[in-house]
């Protein structure tokens, strides 16, 4: 993180192209995280209540506690990883304390509430629901931003870096 502290991302091109090519592989991440969501139910509240809590018409048996634990384990761990890396990059761009502020809030407790929300329609109650479509949305939302506020930064570097050498 130095790399931003420093701004060496105004004069290290090649490790700008490693942390664009990174993000790239993130924006790949994100969009097979949509493509999952869509395959296993839609943002209608009953498509998210039949895979929680199963369907008879549909053949689909209810989550299981065990297989929700494992899950949410391994969630857990991966999207507190990619978040704070996310998070960090961001805060070391020229934008706002606001925004990078509100846009990491966001991220982060729209994370948390994505994995909280399958949880609370299997085991609480079905109308939850409507929070794991809401906060499914908010979390690709978020981390849409993060990785748009972060590509700009880098872009915009690169060109400063083109810029200054020709000058």
């Amino acid at each position: 993180m130095r790399y931003f502290v420093t701004g060496e991302q105004h004069r290290k091109s090649l490790l700008n192209t490693l942390v664009l090519m990174f993000l790239g592989y993130i924006v790949l991440l994100w969009i097979s995280n949509g493509l999952m969501f869509f395959h296993r139910m839609n943002l209608t509240p009953d498509s998210v209540v039949s895979y929680y809590l199963g369907s008879e018409e549909q053949f689909i048996p209810p989550r299981s506690y065990e297989g929700m634990l494992e899950v949410s384990h391994f969630h857990l761990f991966s999207m507190g990883i990619l978040v704070v890396t996310l998070t960090h990059l961001m805060l070391m761009t020229e934008f706002s304390t606001r925004l990078k502020i509100w846009i990491s809030s966001l991220t982060y407790l729209s994370a948390i509430a994505d994995e909280a929300g399958g949880w609370l329609v299997r085991f609480v109650h079905p109308l939850f629901a409507w929070f794991k479509i809401a906060a499914f949305l908010l979390l690709e939302f978020s981390l849409a931003a993060l990785l748009i506020v972060v590509i700009v930064a880098l872009i915009r570097a690169r060109i400063q870096l083109r810029q200054n050498i020709r000058a």
